[in-house]
């Protein structure tokens, strides 16, 4: 039986972090588990005591390919490097160039959203900072 993962990223603003992740991803809203009709209700039954909806962000893609992203509120800053990061593959057929340009123009469209562009590796893939400073790809 295959296995599938979810990947959770500890950060300081759920709600900015969740829009940032849809827009890069196409990613939606998580709904709350069923029975459940609400966070606050499942938060109720299984958070810990002071947990608000906004203490976390739940999405996934509507597709049905990529994993689940939960983005949960932890009091502590971020000190060093994460230990995994996410790559954003670029779709899509054609030359280099082509496939250049469409790299290029998605590292914009996330800049413009409040990314931070870190490094270029020109014809390969692009580092950058999610608005909390997490580093990920564009390739």
């Amino acid at each position: 039986m295959a296995a599938s993962i979810d990947l959770t990223l500890d950060c300081a603003n759920p709600a900015r972090l969740a829009a940032f992740w849809k827009l890069a991803l196409g990613y939606e809203d998580e709904p709350p588990p069923a029975p459940f009709t609400t966070r606050e209700d499942w938060l109720r039954e299984y958070g810990d005591s002071g947990e608000t909806p906004d203490d976390g962000a739940w999405l996934h893609d509507p597709a049905g390919n990529g994993p689940r992203l939960s983005l949960l509120r932890v009091p502590e800053p971020k000190t060093t490097k994460n230990r995994l990061h996410i790559d954003i593959r670029v779709a899509g057929t054609g030359s280099a160039d082509e496939r250049w340009a469409r790299i290029t123009q998605a590292a914009s469209r996330l800049t413009a959203a409040g990314a931070t562009s870190l490094r270029e590796y020109p014809g390969h893939h692009i580092v950058l900072a999610d608005p909390e400073g997490n580093e990920f790809c564009v390739g």
